[in-house]
């Protein structure tokens, strides 16, 4: 029987995130498990999304609207199948990060989810909390914190 059988992983689009699904995609391949790949966004028009990029320059992988999600989950998929994995979902969910994983879990009844570190060791992360650990602490299954920077 294999260690895991449904494996959630996030992504944002950022090298960092797509890093968690490289990993992500090698855990599942040597479980035999279902790769669910999930991005959360909220909705935005261009005009939104252009003046956003105008201010945050290398934070705005952070703004996406529908169509950013489904590029984003698409590059995933294509990264997930190089690192090995065959059954692969993808799913995009309005929302904030930490409560879309949460819900992508629950509704997969996934046995483990998969993050990066990004946000963990910064002032923020420390102050505001961070995907990784809030994930960690609110998510029920288990969740493996890949080191991607």
């Amino acid at each position: 029987m294999a260690a895991y059988n449904t494996i959630v992983v996030g992504t944002d689009g950022s090298d960092s995130s797509l890093a968690a699904v490289e990993r992500a995609a090698r855990v599942a391949a040597d479980s035999a498990a279902t790769l669910v790949i999930a991005c959360a966004y909220y909705p935005a028009g261009k005009d939104k999304i252009d003046k956003a990029q105008d201010v945050l320059g290398a934070e705005a992988y952070q703004v996406v609207g529908s169509a950013p999600a489904e590029e984003t989950l698409r590059t995933a998929r294509e990264r997930a199948l190089k690192a090995g994995a065959t059954s692969i979902e993808c799913t995009a969910v309005v929302g904030e990060p930490v409560s879309s994983l949460r819900k992508v879990v629950k509704e997969h009844a996934a046995d483990l989810l998969v993050v990066g570190n990004r946000g963990l060791n910064t002032l923020a992360g420390r102050i505001l909390g961070s995907v990784p650990s809030e994930a960690a602490r609110k998510t029920g299954v288990d969740v493996l914190i890949v080191h991607t920077t």
